[in-house]
């Protein structure tokens, strides 16, 4: 233990150099033989320099990724709010059910990662109709199939709309909407 200990510039190094795993209790156990066996380890940073979030997880946030995560950021704001969150099971013009003090609601998550080039957020609020190719031009929801639209920017501005606002239309200007802004997730966008 010794010339491990000799060797080394930190804790970590001393655990790895004896072939120890390197967690809190290890740790704890080798810094109390070093202590009984009289070692000097002042040699030793004292307080190792805590792994970053940075270092920890590197990947960068990825713009195209919003539309795959919107159902979650939705479920997590609904259940944040006290309402039980369903997904269906068999594909529906909803993506999820809602509980509210209105009674169930059924939710259409919608998302739009960028702005256009005139710089504003266009959001299609359309469907395909079912069809096996995918020519077939958006068409509106029906207002009776769906209460609410739950609507991710790219920015992380967040938006709840109820279905009867957006009735017959297949696509909108977010901004135009801000009455519906219900709060921000872009502390997930950086």
């Amino acid at each position: 233990m010794r010339s491990v200990l000799l060797g080394s510039t930190c804790w970590a190094d001393v655990l790895t150099g004896l072939g120890v795993i390197d967690n809190g209790e290890n740790r704890v156990r080798v810094k109390g033989h070093a202590v009984r066996l009289g070692l000097d380890c002042t040699h030793l940073k004292k307080l190792e320099r805590p792994a970053t979030p940075q270092d920890v997880f590197k990947e960068p946030m990825r713009p195209e990724m919003l539309r795959y995560a919107a159902s979650a950021l939705a479920m997590a704001w609904f259940s944040l709010r006290g309402c039980a969150v369903a997904l269906p099971v068999e594909p529906q013009e909803y993506d999820l059910l809602v509980t509210t003090a209105n009674g169930i609601q059924r939710v259409q998550v919608k998302t739009c990662a960028s702005r256009n080039r005139h710089g504003r957020w266009n959001v299609g609020v359309g469907r395909r109709p079912y069809v096996l190719d995918k020519s077939a031009g958006k068409m509106p929801y029906d207002p009776d199939t769906l209460d609410l639209f739950f609507i991710v920017l790219g920015d992380g501005s967040i938006y709840v709309i109820p279905s009867s606002v957006l009735a017959g239309r297949v696509g909108i200007d977010a901004e135009t909407y801000s009455p519906y802004r219900v709060g921000d997730a872009s502390s997930l966008m950086r």
